[in-house]
């Protein structure tokens, strides 16, 4: 068994340990060749390539049985560029890859915009309500249609991401004795990095196909979150300004019921002691 990791950051790591332990034979990919050799460390390949080389991404599908795409924006980068035209990069690669069975996606939750704190599931409309978001919607919907009998296409729509180096005292103390905008009330969805790295095997293992969402079960407001994580952390406490409009576009809580349902058992459903 033969996967590609395309884009191998914090997520992509954390698989290519999951997959190399299952005794997958693991290639990643960079953009940066400064990074190749500490990816060495994780995955028995590594090459350098970008989303809109056609080329590249061809000769990586090759001879591949699952392609994961979890390439990562970085706060100046371009969704379009990042998601969306390496989606119609591989999309395109294709009709070169005839062993790939199952592409796997990384979106966000984000896509299904301002519920007012509802619950949705995935069969629920998306709703975007930035640029950002919007790219990330068409970009699902590209992938979904290269579905075809003989190869699945599994969407994830993560939640935040928390994990080891990016434990959430760290998150929100920048956030400590300060005071935000709005009153804190919007959906807090989560997802532990064992959760994702997990939920990903066994969408391999399983063949899953569709869209998933990714949280876990607990899923509190932004302010009850963020007052558990300063009181449990000795962190200054946040005030909230209601007098001022929230900063977030989005207010949705996400029910992660279709993967419980597909056999998955979360390593992380709750917070655990923040």
């Amino acid at each position: 068994m033969k996967a590609a990791i395309l884009g191998c950051g914090y997520v992509g790591q954390a698989v290519a340990h999951r997959w190399k332990s299952q005794e997958i034979y693991v290639t990643v990919t960079t953009t940066s060749a400064d990074r190749v050799s500490d990816l060495q460390t994780v995955a028995d390949a590594v090459q350098v390539v970008q989303g809109s080389d056609a080329d590249g991404i061809a000769a990586l599908l090759q001879d591949q049985d699952t392609l994961l795409i979890c390439v990562g924006a970085g706060r100046q980068a371009s969704y379009e560029d990042i998601y969306l035209n390496t989606a119609k990069t591989v999309v395109g690669a294709l009709d070169q890859a005839p062993r790939l069975k199952q592409i796997i996606f990384t979106s966000s939750y984000s896509v299904y915009g301002n519920y007012d704190g509802a619950w949705v599931n995935e069969d629920d409309p998306v709703k975007p309500a930035t640029d950002n978001a919007r790219t990330m919607a068409e970009t699902e919907q590209t992938l979904l249609g290269a579905t075809t009998p003989e190869r699945n296409v599994c969407i994830f729509r993560l939640g935040g991401i928390y994990g080891p180096g990016r434990e959430l005292a760290k998150i929100y103390s920048r956030a400590a004795g300060t005071t935000r905008p709005g009153s804190g009330h919007e959906g807090s969805n989560w997802i532990h990095l064992d959760d994702i790295a997990g939920a990903i095997a066994h969408a391999q293992t399983h063949s899953l196909s569709g869209l998933y969402n990714l949280v876990q079960d607990e899923i509190p407001t932004v302010r009850e979150l963020i007052d558990r994580v300063c009181q449990a952390h000795q962190l200054d406490p946040v005030q909230w300004d209601p007098s001022q409009p929230s900063a977030r576009p989005y207010n949705v809580r996400v029910s992660n019921q279709k993967l419980k349902a597909a056999g998955y058992e979360f390593c992380h459903p709750t917070f655990d002691g923040i």
